[in-house]
């Protein structure tokens, strides 16, 4: 049936793109403006001339973020804490959220295992027994100490566990009449359709680890071992004059607290921009997914 465009309708059509424009502008003029600011001149931003474009254009600020040595290093770090919490997040979620799942009669013991996990989000040990499990299991100083201790996150695994559950019984009737066990129908059957879940809790922790810093603080002794957002804390908030070298030092008398910051958060929130519209696509289908037709 084709829709008919009204005067009305036509008017109501053109409104709506009009607000949603003028609000994607409103989104987007904080990070147009950030990276203004990172491109220009000591002087023009501190005199408040920089809008949405740069005003004594200058790479001072970025060239102050890439000189230290250190700072590669740090980047390294952020991606392998990446690479690994994402991929131990999402097995450990999916391995807890699959048998959790199913019904007290295939699963008599899944009530107690469940109030394992309910108890966590109630009660928490704190920040010093949980550096002292660090220190004890001689985790200190290693990409394990900022991987391990958030590895497991029970509203991720809540949500996992309530989008199996939704899933048509006859789903896991069928793979079993043709033979295939618990860890084929987890692989063939509910991985494949679970793929909008996935994408929502791999956002989760690629956001959660990208922009953690305190961890770092506390479990790294090596400048060399931070993750990206605690060296970028220690050389700019903390002015911490012993991670820099004598071209920082020369190089902030043409830059201000204001410029570095702006491109150090510029420079953070790239790969969660970059990273985004791949996963985009997955939040437009819904978290949950129909797979029984007829």
């Amino acid at each position: 049936m084709i829709e008919r465009r009204t005067p009305s309708r036509l008017l109501f059509l053109y409104a709506n793109y009009i607000f949603l424009a003028l609000f994607s502008l409103t989104c987007l003029f904080p990070i147009i403006h950030m990276a203004a600011m990172s491109l220009s001149s000591n002087a023009a931003v501190t005199a408040g001339w920089v809008t949405v474009w740069p005003v004594g254009f200058n790479l001072d600020s970025y060239k102050y973020i890439f000189s230290n040595h250190i700072f590669m290093n740090t980047v390294g770090v952020s991606f392998q804490r990446l690479i690994l919490g994402v991929l131990l997040s999402l097995s450990l979620t999916v391995l807890a959220a699959y048998p959790l799942s199913k019904s007290n009669l295939k699963f008599r013991s899944r009530s107690v295992y469940s109030w394992f996990f309910v108890v966590t989000m109630i009660f928490n040990g704190g920040l010093i027994p949980t550096f002292m499990v660090v220190k004890e299991t001689g985790l200190m100083d290693s990409i394990w100490a900022l991987v391990l201790p958030s590895a497991v996150n029970v509203f991720n695994i809540v949500l996992m566990l309530n989008f199996f559950r939704t899933q048509p019984a006859e789903l896991e009737e069928s793979a079993q009449m043709d033979g295939a066990g618990a860890w084929r129908t987890l692989w063939s059957i509910y991985l494949p359709i679970s793929k909008p879940s996935l994408a929502t809790i791999a956002l989760f922790t690629i956001i959660f680890h990208w922009n953690s810093w305190f961890d770092g603080m506390i479990y790294m002794n090596s400048p060399s071992h931070y993750p990206l957002q605690t060296y970028l804390r220690t050389v700019i908030v903390a002015r911490d004059l012993t991670n820099m070298n004598a071209n920082d030092l020369s190089l902030i008398a043409n830059i201000s607290n204001r410029t570095v910051l702006a491109a150090q958060l510029f420079v953070s929130m790239l790969p969660v921009l970059c990273i985004y519209p791949f996963l985009q696509k997955y939040f437009v289908k819904g978290l949950v997914l129909g797979s029984v037709k007829g």
